[in-house]
């Protein structure tokens, strides 16, 4: 199944797992998790596009430069409305 791991090391695992974060933290502990992937695998995409977009560029004769800044503005603009953007730091 996952390895060397049997089913019953998974069971023990996962009483382990419930006896020391209790059965009200569990879906918390998930939900964190599954949002932990979904914007892995958000930021995995979005790096690929950046890639496609600058090598597209490159093949143009375009700066790949310009592509990424025009692709991180275009990220920029889409997203949600809570999200607040980071102050510039000074040096």
């Amino acid at each position: 199944m996952f390895g060397s791991l049997g089913f019953t090391e998974l069971i023990l695992i996962l009483m382990i797992v419930l006896i020391i974060f209790g059965a009200g933290k569990l879906p918390q502990l998930g939900e964190g998790l599954g949002k932990a992937i979904k914007g892995f695998k958000k930021s995995v995409h979005e790096a690929d596009a950046i890639e496609a977009e600058a090598q597209a560029a490159a093949q143009q004769g375009t700066s790949p430069q310009a592509v990424t800044s025009t692709a991180a503005q275009n990220a920029s603009l889409t997203q949600p409305a809570g999200s607040t953007a980071q102050p510039a730091q000074r040096s």
